[in-house]
């Protein structure tokens, strides 16, 4: 149940007007708004930003899905829609990010914002949400984000060479059959001098990374590559990343690389298990499925991964939270087996990894949706001077330490290089 919020499900009225182009969506997020209540949902220049709070829930716990999902359903069915545009996310949206664990002390949080500026296929709206009719406000260019200074590093739970060991410890519980695969993570903390602005690190992220999915909920920040689940009517898709391998910046190089990727024994192997999870949860809820028989190579700035598209028709009325509950965790981001993994990543890491690798993204009121996995991110805490950085990697029998430390310093590479270090 919600930690601290009311669990009653506000009366909002939600009007939605078709708006001019307004540009680059991250200019117009204004600059007094609070990193807490900055949202973002973007990927190669369309999605949304919003901000403020016209509905708020947080919630934990084995239930914290299902909670989410029903406080929704009430707060759909009382609201007033007047909207002049018909796509996904136009009229009323909550976004959403969620605890990886269960037993998690971070909340998982919905948030109806108060203003949503939109774009999408060359369509763009600007929706206000209230407990009155209000006239939604023109959306305009903001002054200019403010750069962090001074930035200082300091380990998290465990430094690289604790963490090394602790993924020696994950390999020879693998290979001693214990199980097949988990995903080890890593925390680091940046400080800077004064309190970081979200829209920096939007700036930053939704340029550098186009071809993720750059988000913001509740101060957890971040551009992932992995789609969770999409669902758009009566289509359900996900995408599967896990497999990786660094870019050298050469890309002659880089080519070798990819090949060499897509034919790694030890990489195919982690690849497998994560789209087998994620095809055997969907497969309850669809028709019928297409699974590709072998992955692609997806080419990011920074890495490259195997990655696979899952597509599916869906066959009962789960909406977009509910397939992602299902969905969470899958391979990619836990391990398998999904009950003996998390053991091993409870005992392992120290930490609790919050929202990290948990379900992250949006809801309509028809139930479409898009939820990613909250990867190549930070958690602004308490104190907004400082965030903490997360990066995972998938490990197997045939994983090395070294290795591995090196992954998992080039996935905390994007949200450094949004930073400015």
């Amino acid at each position: 149940m919600p930690a601290s919020a009311d669990q009653s499900a506000p009366a909002l009225v939600v009007r939605t007007r078709r708006i001019p182009d307004p540009g680059d969506l991250v200019d117009i997020i204004p600059a007094d708004v609070d990193s807490a209540d900055v949202l973002s949902w973007l990927r190669e220049g369309e999605g949304f930003v919003g901000w403020g709070r016209a509905a708020y829930l947080e919630t934990s716990a084995t239930s914290r899905f299902a909670d989410a999902d029903q406080w929704w359903s009430e707060v759909v069915g009382r609201a007033v829609v007047r909207s002049e545009v018909e796509v996904p996310g136009a009229g009323l949206v909550a976004f959403g990010s969620f605890a990886f664990a269960a037993d998690s002390a971070y909340p998982s949080t919905l948030i109806v914002p108060r203003v949503i500026i939109g774009r999408r296929g060359g369509l763009a709206w600007v929706t206000t949400i209230s407990g009155s009719l209000e006239q939604p406000p023109q959306p305009t260019k903001q002054p200019s984000a403010v750069r962090p200074q001074n930035l200082q590093t300091r380990p998290g739970a465990l430094d690289e060479e604790g963490w090394a060991r602790a993924i020696g410890e994950a390999v020879q519980r693998i290979s001693d059959g214990e199980l097949d695969k988990v995903v080890m993570a890593r925390d680091v903390f940046i400080t800077a001098d004064g309190p970081l602005d979200a829209r920096w690190l939007l700036e930053r992220l939704s340029s550098s990374y186009r071809k993720t999915w750059t988000f913001s909920v509740d101060r957890l920040i971040g551009a992932t590559p992995e789609m969770l689940v999409r669902r758009e009517k009566a289509l359900v898709t996900s995408r599967i990343l896990a497999g990786t391998i660094q870019r050298t910046g050469d890309d002659a190089h880089d080519l070798a690389l990819a090949a060499s990727l897509a034919r790694s024994s030890k990489d195919l192997e982690e690849h497998e298990y994560a789209v087998r999870s994620v095809a055997e949860a969907l497969d309850a809820h669809c028709s019928s499925m297409n699974v590709p028989e072998a992955p692609f190579v997806l080419h990011l700035p920074n890495v490259m991964h195997l990655a696979t598209d899952v597509a599916g028709v869906l066959s009962d009325s789960s909406s977009s939270l509910a397939l992602a509950a299902a969905l969470h965790p899958s391979a990619a981001v836990c391990g398998t087996p999904t009950w003996k993994a998390r053991d091993v990543i409870a005992d392992l890491e120290k930490m609790d990894r919050g929202r990290y690798a948990g379900p992250v993204g949006w809801m309509d009121a028809s139930g479409d949706g898009e939820w990613g996995i909250a990867l190549r991110c930070g958690q602004v805490q308490d104190d907004p001077a400082i965030i903490r950085l997360f990066a995972g990697c998938g490990i197997v029998a045939g994983s090395d330490p070294q290795d591995e430390v090196a992954e998992s310093n080039a996935k905390l590479r994007p949200m450094l290089s949004a930073l400015g270090d």
